[in-house]
């Protein structure tokens, strides 16, 4: 699909029907690389600037809300803008569009790597990305760090969240928790070093007259009336309760889907952060407690999922596929079928809640357009969000560096790589991609 020239002009497009809508959401959704700063990014400059679908202050209101939410941002703003311009239907095609395709190429990525990562070939090229993605976490460590952390309370609930889980395996939504009283009562007692975080955005530029302006009435279908509201909760909790239900029904309360289904609704509600803040989450329940996978594979997973459209969290869909195969839940003769099903399950669960959040609360938001700001308490998760990630990093540099354990040989080539990986996201900015495809080939020279 043609973009549309950048333009300014008095005169609003043409209303848009739900078919244009769809061919968009369904380009976008094989397109949106480069993480929730690209995709977000991508959506301003095609929505806002060319085809002036919404204005640039509606576009922001609406992303501060999704900044808010727990879950990926990028996809619960392009549900948010579906939703507003077409109704529940819209949102539901925005957002699923946006996820649908890495989803599919999730799988058939994740049948390669489970069917033939033993080819040496195929074992050097995640040799090579393995410390590439050790570089990939520290750099996000390095920038929501960078970003957050402003001042010694701060730096001190990083420090604490990073012992709570590598000294103390604490798990995750405790230390959740802790972050978040203490971000409240400290935003009481020192609300000037807690007024940090939050969605910083350059002032709101002129582009023309968009379709839904910043004085454009909103939409009836999006007036916040209680029927409504009863009738969207209503619906996503029947359709939660009948899903993970169903699979109890079908294969047991302990069976493999049924935990799928009801781990990666808790996942789903603490993504505060971005998807490296649940990660570790994941690791403890996928790895530790329910053997889903193993760390290294866990590692290969977050490298196919940077490198695959879509929200990072996409990485579940990853997970869910291997511990499907792992599992065989429908017989050693259909481990693509049991892979396949696993990660549609792992991918449903973990998205339902976004929907939840927008077609439930898009009518509050609507009712007023001024700025949203994250509260002491988030401020306070994300600053130990970076403490986690660093604990992430810590133990994805020991699996790819002593593969055998401390007593066994150092890899100074996975080093190497790492090292070089390292600077050129740091500090040359070099893209997601290009470091784990060049990774990928020194891993495959080196096999």
């Amino acid at each position: 699909m043609t973009a549309l020239p950048a333009t300014t002009t008095d005169k609003a497009p043409e209303p848009v029907s739900f078919g244009q809508a769809f061919a968009y959401w369904l380009q976008l959704g094989f397109i949106s690389f480069g993480g929730p700063a690209g995709q977000i990014a991508l959506m301003h400059e095609e929505l806002v600037e060319r085809r002036r679908w919404i204005s640039e202050n509606r576009f922001l209101h609406a992303l501060n809300y999704c900044m808010v939410l727990p879950g990926p941002e990028a996809q619960q703003l392009a549900t948010y803008i579906g939703w507003l311009m077409h109704r529940t239907w819209g949102g539901i095609v925005a957002g699923g569009l946006f996820v649908l395709p890495s989803l599919l190429i999730l799988i058939a990525l994740s049948w390669v790597y489970m069917a033939f990562g033993a080819v040496p070939a195929v074992a050097g090229v995640f040799y090579g990305i393995k410390p590439a993605v050790t570089a990939i976490v520290v750099s996000a460590a390095y920038r929501i760090g960078s970003r957050t952390l402003k001042n010694g309370w701060l730096w001190g609930i990083a420090v604490a969240a990073f012992f709570a889980i590598f000294a103390l395996n604490l798990p995750f939504p405790l230390i959740v928790l802790g972050a978040g009283l203490t971000g409240y009562f400290g935003g009481r007692h020192a609300p000037q070093k807690f007024a940090v975080g939050g969605a910083q955005h350059e002032a709101a530029k002129g582009f023309g007259a968009a379709l839904i302006d910043d004085d454009t009435p909103t939409p009836s279908h999006a007036l916040f009336t209680w029927k409504r509201f009863v009738q969207v909760l209503a619906a996503c909790l029947a359709l939660w309760a009948a899903g993970i239900g169903g699979l109890a029904l079908a294969y047991g309360r302990e069976a493999v889907l049924t935990q799928m289904a009801w781990f990666f609704t808790k996942a789903a509600l603490l993504t505060f952060g971005g998807a490296y803040a649940v990660l570790p989450y994941v690791y403890q329940g996928a790895v530790d407690h329910y053997h889903w996978l193993t760390g290294p594979q866990m590692i290969d997973g977050l490298a196919l999922g940077e490198t695959t459209p879509g929200p990072l969290i996409m990485v579940v869909s990853f997970v869910g596929f291997v511990g499907g195969w792992t599992k065989a839940l429908f017989g050693t003769d259909s481990l693509f079928l049991s892979g396949a099903v696993a990660a549609a399950v792992v991918t449903f669960f973990t998205f339902l809640p976004s929907f939840l959040f927008i077609l439930l609360g898009g009518p509050f938001i609507e009712s007023t357009h001024g700025n949203l700001k994250f509260t002491a308490p988030l401020t306070g998760i994300t600053a130990a969000v970076v403490g986690v990630i660093v604990n992430l990093a810590v133990f994805f540099a020991y699996h790819v560096l002593w593969p055998a354990g401390l007593s066994g040989r150092f890899e100074w080539p996975a080093a190497a790589i790492g090292i070089a990986a390292a600077l050129a996201l740091i500090r040359f900015k070099v893209g997601v991609i290009p470091v784990v495809l060049v990774s990928a080939l020194c891993g495959l020279l080196l096999a």
